[in-house]
C-alpha cells in the first residue's frame, strides 16, 4: 500500500482527508514518494517547486516552505505514521535494535501539538492501533521494531538513534541555548544515525523567517533546480488550505506587510538579519576560560538582568579593562533559571559582586524598588543604566567586530549572541533583539557589563581607598573632599 491508497482508504486515512483542500497535499505526497501525479497535480508541482517534472523514484529528503496554518504539523504526523507502519525495517537492524521515526519540535509545547496528531491518526484505526505495544509520553513502540518518538530541538537530545526518518517542524524557529545554530546542529545530529537505514528520510517544514539557517540555504540551493536530488516546495497558506479565511491574511498585510508576507505568504524576510556573525563572535571567545578569578588592585563592572522569579531568568555580567590590551574582559557569567527566589538570588549575586569589589551595580528599569531595594540590603547600589538594551547592543557591536573584548567560553553566550536579530520598521528605525522564541538574558548581562569596562557610559565602581580619603576633611574646607571621579 502506498500513501495515496492510505489516505484515501476509508480505515486508515480517508476520513481526515475529505474535501478538495487537500488537493496541493496530495500533489505534494504523490512527488515525495515517487507516484504517478495527474494533469491537474502537475500543474500544483511546478508552482510549487520550480521544476518543470517530478522525478518517477521519489525523494529522501525534502524541504517546505509553507505559510502558517497550511496543514504542514498534521503531514507531517500523517507521513510518520505512513512510514513507521507501513515499512518494514527489520533487515536493516540489528539484535534488540529499534528504528526510529523521529519527529523534532521547537519546543515541547510544539512537540504535544504533533504528538497528539500522530496518537490521534492511530487511535482512529483500529487496524493502527493494533500495532502499539507501548505507550508513552511521547513515543509509541510498535510490534514491528518502529519507535514513533517526538524529540524538541537539541543537538544534545537526538544523538544515538537508529533513526528510519527525521520529520523536523518548524526548524526556521529552532531556540538554542546550546548551539550557535541549532537547526544544523541538529541536523549535523541526525545524518549519521540515518546512514545505515537505505533511503532514509529526512523532511523539513517551517514558515519561512529570515534570509539564513538550513531552511533557507536549502530554498537557495534546490528551489526551481530540476537536477536536485532534494525537493523544495514553497507554497502560500491558502494554497495548501483553502479554508483558511483571506480576511485574516489582508488584516495582517495591512498591520505589518514584511511579517505577514513571512507568515502567510512563504516570502523570506529581508528587513532581519544577523547582529553579529558567529566568526566575529568566536574570534573573542578564550578557548576553555569559563570564569576569571578577581584580581587585587583590579576595577570591575557589574550588569545585572533581573527577573521576578516567575519565568524569566536572571543574569549577571562582571567585567574590567585590561588597559594593556586595550580591550574588556568578561570575567564572570551567571545565570539563575526560573523558577527562583527573587530574594536567594539576588544574596547569591551580591556575594559575587562583593568578591570583584563592585558596590554598585547596573541594570534595567524592570521591577522598580522591588529590585533595587534587595540588593541595598546587601550592600550593593542598583543604578539604572542610562542606556536601554536596544543601545547596548548597538554600542558593543563595534567592541565585538574590533575584536576589541575577550568573551568566556560559554556555549549558552556564543549562541545567544549569535542569534541576536536587527530588524528595521516600517519607518525605517532599526531594532535589536532574540529571535521569536528566543532569549538573549545572559547576552544582555554579558554585553552590559562589557560596554561599561569598555569606556561606554555607564557608574564606575570606586576604589574603597578613594572613598576612605574622600570621606576626611581637608585643611581648607570643613566637609569631605569630591570623589575622584
Amino acid at each position: 500500500m502506498n500513501i495515496r491508497d492510505a489516505i484515501a482508504d476509508p480505515k486508515l486515512f480517508g476520513p481526515h482527508f475529505r474535501g478538495g483542500s487537500w488537493s496541493a497535499w496530495r500533489a505534494f505526497l504523490a512527488a515525495m514518494f515517487g507516484l504517478g501525479l495527474s494533469d491537474a497535480e502537475r500543474e500544483i508541482f511546478r508552482a510549487c517547486t520550480g521544476r518543470a517534472a517530478a522525478p518517477r523514484g521519489g525523494f529522501s529528503e525534502a524541504w517546505l516552505v509553507c505559510g502558517r496554518r497550511a496543514g504542514k504539523s498534521f503531514i507531517l504526523a500523517v507521513i510518520a505514521v505512513f512510514l513507521a507502519c507501513f515499512y518494514d525495517y527489520r533487515r536493516h537492524l540489528g539484535p534488540g535494535e529499534r528504528g526510529t521515526v523521529m519527529v523534532i519540535a521547537t519546543d515541547r509545547r510544539q512537540a504535544r501539538v504533533i504528538f497528539r496528531y500522530i496518537r490521534g491518526l492511530m487511535r482512529a484505526s483500529e487496524m493502527l492501533w493494533l500495532l502499539v505495544q507501548r505507550e508513552l509520553t511521547d513515543q509509541l513502540d510498535l510490534d514491528n521494531g518502529v519507535t514513533i518518538e517526538v524529540q524538541t530541538a537539541s543537538f544534545k537530545t537526538t544523538r544515538g538513534y537508529t533513526i528510519v526518518a527525521a520529520l523536523c517542524d518548524e526548524i526556521a524557529f529552532w531556540p538554542s541555548e546550546d548551539a550557535a545554530a541549532p537547526d544544523y546542529a541538529v541536523l549535523d545530529a541526525l545524518r549519521p544515525g540515518m546512514g545505515t537505514i537505505p533511503n532514509a528520510m529526512l523532511l523539513c517544514a517551517s514558515s519561512p523567517y529570515a534570509q539564513r539557517g538550513a531552511l533557507y540555504d536549502a530554498f537557495r540551493r534546490y528551489h526551481g533546480r530540476d537536477d536536485a536530488l532534494v525537493l523544495v516546495w514553497r507554497a502560500e497558506t491558502r494554497e495548501m488550505n483553502s479554508t483558511f479565511p483571506q480576511a485574516t491574511i489582508d488584516a495582517a498585510m495591512e498591520r505589518d506587510p514584511s511579517s505577514a508576507a513571512a507568515e502567510y505568504m512563504a516570502v523570506f524576510r529581508q528587513d532581519v538579519e544577523a547582529w553579529v556573525s558567529r566568526e566575529a563572535v568566536e574570534a573573542c571567545v578564550a578557548p576553555g576560560v569559563l570564569e576569571r578569578a578577581p584580581m587585587s588592585g583590579q576595577h570591575y563592572f557589574g550588569f545585572v538582568d533581573p527577573s521576578g522569579g516567575a519565568s524569566e531568568s536572571m543574569t549577571l555580567g562582571v567585567a574590567h579593562q585590561d588597559r594593556a590590551a586595550k580591550c574588556a574582559v568578561l570575567d564572570c557569567s551567571r545565570k539563575r533559571r526560573a523558577p527562583f527566589s527573587p530574594q536567594a538570588v539576588t544574596e547569591e549575586f551580591a556575594g559575587v559582586l562583593k568578591s570583584y569589589g563592585v558596590r554598585r551595580v547596573t541594570g534595567d528599569r524592570y521591577g522598580g524598588e522591588f529590585v533595587r531595594e534587595p540588593f541595598r540590603s546587601q550592600g550593593i547600589d542598583y543604578q539604572i543604566s542610562e542606556k536601554p538594551k536596544n543601545d547596548i547592543y548597538r554600542d558593543v557591536l563595534p567592541v565585538l567586530n574590533s575584536k576589541r573584548c575577550e568573551l568566556l567560553d560559554l556555549p549558552r553566550l556564543t549562541a545567544q549572541l549569535c542569534g541576536l536579530e536587527r530588524r528595521t520598521s516600517r519607518g525605517g528605525r532599526d531594532s535589536i533583539d532574540h529571535p521569536p522564541g528566543g532569549r538573549d538574558d545572559v547576552a544582555n548581562a554579558a554585553c552590559g557589563a562589557l560596554l561599561l569596562a569598555s569606556g561606554g557610559r555607564g557608574p564606575l565602581v570606586i576604589p574603597r581607598a578613594a572613598l576612605a580619603r574622600a570621606a576626611q576633611p581637608t585643611p581648607l574646607s570643613r566637609g569631605p573632599r569630591a570623589v575622584p571621579w
